[in-house]
């Protein structure tokens, strides 16, 4: 049975946010994150999944930090679930993680460097379980109808879209809000925007992304008046010690902030539609 959170983001029913650390740096940090989280969300009736990798496998630098790895990531994340009470979410990143991390997670999640990638989009599709993948840096926002065919084609189950921006020059990214448009409404299924990873500067910090966190709420606020079904944000207490990630992701105090912004313009947006 679907989680009810979970099911309301695929029905296009509310506003869900999706938030957590990048990666997995310890089970306390966290159930410290999914519990402040949850908190800001509940205060501002947005409907709460929680995020973390268990493996960053597309890190700039080969001694970057990854994360603990899939067995003691899913051990976390599954804590973190019962303790927490919280439907989670986590990337996978070959078709061998995608039934292992689908006994799990609520939701599977395809990195944008793999959503092309035949095989995972395949493996993700078999399990049944809703899956979010993330629009490639290089890809148009038309041409996320082929992943989309591709999903539907292996029979999978609910599917949603991500915006994380596109690749703007060298080591920038931008948003062309008309995307979030237009794969709402010509793809039919959710839209999430991310964005934190929109604001990214890849490659830009010596050997890892850097980024700008002030500007992730402004691109929140215009992504909520356009239209959209998920924000997803990553959110760290004290993202200058991150381990991955760290320029664009949020404070607690940010996020709230953002919400507090995002949830009013999205009510008017809904009642608008």
């Amino acid at each position: 049975m679907m989680n009810k959170t979970v099911e309301e983001l695929f029905l296009r029913k509310a506003l869900t946010l999706i938030a957590g650390p990048c990666v997995i740096e310890s089970e306390k940090l966290c159930l410290e994150v999914g519990k402040r989280v949850k908190d800001i969300a509940q205060k501002h009736n947005v409907p709460y999944i929680f995020k973390a990798s268990f493996d960053k496998a597309n890190r700039t630098s080969h001694d970057a930090f990854r994360g603990p790895g899939i067995e003691a990531g899913l051990e976390t994340l599954n804590n973190l679930k019962t303790k927490l009470e919280l439907p989670v979410l986590t990337d996978v990143h070959s078709p061998e993680q995608c039934a292992k991390a689908a006994e799990v997670v609520d939701v599977l999640q395809i990195p944008a460097f793999l959503c092309r990638q035949t095989d995972l989009l395949e493996a993700a599709a078999q399990t049944g379980k809703p899956t979010n993948i993330k629009k490639g840096q290089f890809l148009a926002p038309d041409d996320m109808r082929h992943v989309v065919n591709k999903h539907k084609a292996f029979s999978g189950g609910p599917l949603a879209i991500t915006e994380r921006g596109s690749s703007f020059g060298y080591s920038n990214l931008v948003v062309d809000m008309r995307g979030l448009y237009t794969m709402r409404e010509e793809l039919s299924v959710p839209v999430i925007f991310d964005a934190t990873h929109s604001v990214q500067r890849p490659g830009s910090n010596n050997g890892a992304t850097g980024g700008d966190r002030t500007l992730a709420p402004v691109l929140a606020r215009a992504a909520a008046a356009i239209g959209i079904d998920g924000l997803f944000c990553e959110v760290h207490p004290n993202p200058d010690s991150a381990l991955s990630d760290g320029p664009n992701s949020l404070t607690f105090e940010l996020l709230e902030d953002t919400l507090s912004y995002v949830s009013p313009i999205d009510s008017i947006s809904r009642a608008k539609s």
